[in-house]
């Protein structure tokens, strides 16, 4: 039996997020050392690293901590993507800053993932951060949430310390829109827990770290009901094996798009059927979140990029005022009625920032309705006016057609990332 991943092992994101200090970069470490994913050069490298540091034992950490800052302060600043994989699942992972001015790198991070790590140090137990990290998770509808109660060691692996965090996170978790939530007692530092079940927590029945990475169910993660095709680009190979061939290509944003379906086109709101569906590797009979593939339709319909095929009978929301939560990345402060380009699955527009509704305090989740000043790593909620009408789904029900992105059109800067109400 082979122990290496196969071509269709099923993809995980994951994320991690927490307070300064609570280990993140260190569980990663564990995780990709214990599970044999690094090469012997580079545990090499970080050894000898470590030992010019005068630190005991090997620091983990500098596996993900890649920039020198990062390293000479011991804290991560960028987010850095690490990959990894077992026989069962291939891993990509997003290890984010643990720093309230580095919030708008944990919104980056996280965008994407099915799972959100979230450690807290024993000792410490729930603090602000955590229930920033906890809000970003689920204002972002990460499905899985999987608390890491780390430094287990630290409190003698004590059950009631995990016990007490775990009934803290849970009274605080109700406010929350997260489906499922699992607890884990660690040691980043020693291993327990991590890829290894640990002696040292007898009274913890439940699983380890990577078993519950590897088993958690991400199938229906995906919208699989809503059929929506961003259209990416035409093909139109000017050849003469392919005189006719005229398709459209992308990747299905949600719902399961079948060879003789009836299909609408937005803007147009003209009508045809699938012809044909092709990929890389051949013609398949149907295409499903998170495939690229091309389509072919059968009547000559004028489609372009930033065009939308979809069914007839279950349409996006097609309209110029759109209701959004913000996160706003940039130094210089939101402008009221400021103009920003914006881009939506694969259309671009402009847009006008028509009414700032109210600012949002993560840590208390109020809403201040009386100082709309926004600055960055701030949440807030928006209405835009756009210049063309974009085809949105609530990022509830869809992550793809429910998020935006805003630019400064001077400086080509990313301003804000949105999702949809």
């Amino acid at each position: 039996m082979s122990l290496l991943p196969t071509e269709h092992t099923e993809l995980l994101r994951f994320t991690t997020a927490g307070s300064v200090d609570d280990g993140k970069s260190t569980l990663i470490g564990r995780l990709l050392y214990d599970s044999k994913s690094i090469f012997e050069d580079q545990y090499e490298a970080i050894t000898k690293t470590s030992e010019k540091r005068g630190e005991v034992g090997v620091n983990l950490a500098l596996l993900t901590d890649g920039l020198k800052a990062e390293r000479e302060q011991g804290i991560t600043i960028d987010v850095a993507y690490r990959y990894f994989a077992t026989p069962k699942r291939k891993f990509i992972i997003a290890d984010t800053p643990g720093h309230i001015q580095y919030t708008r790198n944990m919104v980056t991070g996280a965008s994407t993932a099915n799972v959100a790590l979230i450690l807290v140090d024993a000792r410490q137990g729930v603090v602000e951060q955590t229930r920033r990290h906890a809000f970003i998770a689920s204002l972002l509808q990460i499905p899985h949430i999987i608390v890491c109660i780390n430094k287990m060691d630290l409190v003698d692996f004590d059950e009631g310390a995990y016990n007490k965090i775990k009934e803290e996170f849970q009274s605080f978790s109700h406010k929350l829109d997260v489906k499922d939530i699992d607890f884990i007692p660690m040691s980043a530092l020693l291993g327990d827990n991590v890829v290894d079940r640990s002696e040292n927590t007898p009274w913890y029945e439940g699983s380890t770290l990577l078993y519950s990475l590897e088993n958690v169910h991400i199938g229906s993660d995906n919208n699989f009901i809503d059929c929506r095709f961003p259209v990416q680009t035409v093909i139109r190979p000017y050849s003469d094996e392919f005189h006719d061939y005229r398709g459209y290509a992308g990747r299905v944003a949600g719902g399961v798009f079948k060879k003789g379906d009836k299909v609408t086109v937005l803007p147009s709101g003209f009508t045809s059927t699938i012809k044909k569906i092709d990929t890389f590797d051949g013609e398949v009979q149907e295409a499903y979140p998170p495939m690229s593939v091309t389509l072919l339709l059968e009547d000559e319909i004028d489609i372009s990029r930033g065009d939308m095929i979809v069914r007839e009978n279950n349409q996006p929301e097609n309209g110029q005022d759109v209701e959004v939560m913000l996160c706003w990345f940039n130094e210089r402060p939101l402008q009221p009625r400021g103009k920003y380009a914006i881009m939506h699955t694969t259309k671009e527009a402009r847009c006008m920032i028509k009414e700032v509704r109210y600012r949002l305090d993560i840590n208390t989740l109020h809403r201040d309705e009386e100082n709309k000043t926004v600055e960055m790593n701030d949440i807030c909620r928006v209405l835009l006016r756009t210049t063309a009408p974009l085809f949105t789904d609530s990022y509830r029900k869809n992550r793809i057609t429910g998020s935006i992105i805003l630019v400064d059109e001077g400086t080509n800067e990313t301003v804000a990332a949105g999702m949809v109400i």
